[in-house]
């Protein structure tokens, strides 16, 4: 099938349509020395906290710290599951509606299948689809943050806030691990 050899490149200009993609590699490193440490976060901007995990993707990105790759997305696509299976380690953030009042990080599975049941997907689904199509699955972690604002606007609340702040701090702390 000759059309197929373009996939990874129509797939990466898809990417770029869904994602603000930041890519920040320390002074002398290539992408293929460091071995990306991935964070993705997404969330509406518009709708106060929801843009929560969007937010604190963009903070990590100006950190530019070694090794480091952020994408800031409205909402997880399929598109995203080559970069995750050649990411060393996934990091999703997201807001929390439902969540205690802190910040929670669980360790992630893929799901048992990668089908997708709308346009956007979960993390789970989306390492699942990195295991199936590209054949890796990198570690991944679920960062959801706090949230009780989602009306229309674009500051985030004191709880968001605090919860912001945490997230920064354990991405810090899992990259500095890697």
């Amino acid at each position: 099938m000759e059309g197929s050899r373009n996939f990874p490149t129509l797939v990466r200009l898809a990417l770029m349509a869904c994602c603000r993609y930041f890519a920040r590699v320390s002074e002398g490193q290539t992408k293929s020395e460091t071995g990306d440490f991935l964070v993705i976060g997404y969330g509406n901007t518009l709708r106060s906290d929801d843009g929560v995990g969007a937010k604190v993707a963009a903070a990590v990105a100006e950190l530019a710290l070694p090794g480091v790759v952020a994408l800031v997305c409205h909402q997880l696509t399929p598109e995203l599951a080559e970069t995750i299976s050649e990411a060393r380690t996934v990091v999703f953030v997201d807001a929390a509606v439902d969540a205690a009042t802190g910040v929670q990080m669980r360790q992630l599975e893929p799901a048992a299948g990668a089908q997708l049941m709308a346009h956007a997907a979960d993390p789970r689904t989306l390492l699942a689809m990195a295991q199936q199509l590209f054949g890796r699955c990198p570690p991944a972690w679920w960062l959801t943050i706090p949230v009780e604002n989602l009306e229309f606007g674009e500051e985030i609340s004191p709880l968001a806030r605090r919860g912001y702040e945490t997230a920064l701090k354990k991405i810090r702390a899992l990259a500095d691990e890697q």
